[in-house]
């Protein structure tokens, strides 16, 4: 669990990225959920895009994924999700390392 002021620093973070996967018609599938979760294990933060065509439910779906890919949803803007999930492998832990910097200060 995050407290207040990662979030906050996690949010200024993603506020500049777009985002990397979109979920369509097919909506949330076993590839999609496998595809998402090695994209958080190198990116950590990343921005998934709801479609209109798509009969998921931003709010469900984020809760969905969050469970399933063991993140923290820390926002929903519209049709855009945010997740957030620290990587396990030391070369990939950019924004993570940043975040226990932030928190130190």
């Amino acid at each position: 669990m995050l407290t207040n002021k990662e979030k906050k620093f996690l949010k200024k973070e993603a506020h500049s990225l777009k985002p990397l996967f979109q979920i369509g018609k097919n909506g949330l599938n076993p590839e999609l959920v496998k595809q998402l979760d090695d994209l958080l294990e190198k990116r950590e933060l990343i921005k998934v895009n709801i479609l209109q065509n798509s009969d998921e439910d931003i709010k469900s779906a984020g809760q969905i994924l969050s469970q399933e890919l063991n993140a923290e949803l820390l926002q929903t803007i519209g049709r855009v999700m945010t997740l957030y999930r620290p990587a396990k492998d030391n070369k990939h832990q950019k924004i993570s390392s940043a975040l226990r910097q932030e928190v130190k200060d």
